[in-house]
This record gives C-alpha cells, structure tokens and sequence, in this order.
C-alpha cells in the first residue's frame, strides 16, 4: 500500500512522461504523430502478405484475423525491448533526484498501451469496413487489455531492473520477443500446432490472451474462461514477482548508471 500510494503521488510525473514520449517520439519527422498508426499498419502489411500469398492460410478475411492480433502483439513487443532499457535512458534523474524508480517502467508500458489503443481505432475501422459489426461481447475487451497490461507492466518491471546489472539482456530480449512471436498463435490457427505440442499454448500466457482478442473481435463470441483465468493469475503472479524484484535491484541503480 505504502508503494502504491507513493506512485499515486507521483502520478503528475508519470503524466508527464507519457505525454513527452507520445509527444516526442516522432519530433522532427515529416507524419509526426501519425507513425503511431504507420508503424503498426506497415508491419502488418508485410506479415499479410507474406501469409496471405506466398504462404496463403485457409482463413476467412484472413487480413482481419491476422489483424486483430497483430496489435496487442505489437504492444507487447515494444513495451518490453523500450521497458528494458527505461533505467538507463532516464540515467540523469536517476543519479540526480528522488522518486519512485518504479514510475519509469510504469510509465514506459502506460505510453506502449496508449499508443495500442490509438491503433485499435484502425482495428475498428478495418472491422466495420469488413462486414464485423458490433457485438456485445466488445464489453468484455476492457478485461482482455487489463489482463494483457499487468503481464506486460510484470515482465518489464524485471527486465528493467535486472538490465541495469546486466547490459546484454537488451540484446537478448530482441531474439527472446522474436522467438515468443512465432511461438504465439498469431499468423497461424492453434490448430496448426501438433496435437502432442498443444500444451504448450497453456504454457503461454500470451496465446490466450491473443485467443481472447480474436474471440471477441473477429468470432465475436465469448473468450475462453479457462486460459484467460490462466494469463490473469500468470499476470499477477508476474507482477508481484516483478515487484520484489524491482525493489530489491532499485538499491544500486545510481551506482551501476
């Protein structure tokens, strides 16, 4: 409680720093703020060709089901590289005043998370364009995203820590994000895994949070209770986890930057 009420206190902070990266991250380039929606669309753009012609999948609108997992992914897979490395980037306050050290991590994944909800405007966009009217199980997509943030905000809250003792974790996150990307159902049906590897996906918090936006967006029906209760207990379990471990390495940060 006495960590919480402190962040609490330093929300116009953590305020701050959302808006001066949303802010900031494109300055000087000629779309601005625009990219927020470029980037995303780009990449996917490149992964629907690539699995819509030249490895052609056996999917309705695939564009979309492919879509609509693409960008909680893209969340994922940009708030943990940039979570890493917060620490550092923020060195001269670091070394310099006193705050709570665990504002810079929270704000990392808060900036990632907005810039996915931007981008799922577009995903409502291209759903309407595509026949996907609205269902009442959309309601449940605000439980989705919490359960998405707090498995995100956990591994970030350890890997940031644990990158300012050990620099090459930053590197090796790249290749980890990458591997975890083709190990998630997200540019191919669950059902392409062999029956005797199915069990990995419940070893995966990220196939059923994925399951849980496609349910919901693209087969407009409840999630499943099972694996999303699975990602929620995943998810607090990383939190905690990444909360001891943040305030345990907190200690020497001033001194290893």
């Amino acid at each position: 409680m006495k960590l919480l009420n402190e962040l609490y206190a330093y929300r116009e902070m953590i305020y701050m720093l959302v808006r001066r990266e949303l802010r900031g991250r494109y300055k000087g380039s000629a779309l601005g703020f625009f990219w927020t929606f470029l980037n995303p669309l780009l990449q996917f753009a490149v992964y629907a060709v690539v699995f819509s012609v030249l490895m052609k999948m056996n999917i309705d609108k695939f564009y979309v089901y492919l879509f609509v997992a693409f960008i909680p992914w893209f969340f994922t897979a940009t708030a943990i590289p940039q979570g890493a490395t917060c620490i550092q980037a923020q060195s001269n306050l670091v070394q310099k005043i006193y705050f709570p050290r665990m504002v810079l991590p929270l704000a990392t994944v808060l900036t990632a998370f907005v810039n996915m909800l931007l981008s799922e405007i577009v995903v409502f966009i291209v759903l309407l364009m595509s026949g996907f009217y609205w269902s009442v199980y959309m309601l449940v997509l605000p439980v989705v995203m919490g359960i998405h943030f707090l498995l995100v905000l956990g591994i970030v809250l350890i890997v940031s820590a644990v990158t300012v003792y050990l620099r090459d974790l930053a590197h090796i996150l790249d290749i980890v994000i990458m591997a975890w990307f083709y190990a998630t159902p997200i540019v191919y049906p669950p059902e392409m895994i062999p029956e005797k590897f199915q069990f990995l996906l419940y070893l995966n918090p990220m196939s059923g949070i994925i399951d849980g936006y496609r349910k919901i967006l693209y087969y407009r029906c409840m999630p499943d209770f099972s694996t999303m209760l699975l990602a929620l207990v995943v998810g607090i379990i990383t939190v905690v986890v990444g909360t001891f471990v943040f305030q345990r390495l907190q200690r020497g940060f001033a001194e290893e930057l």
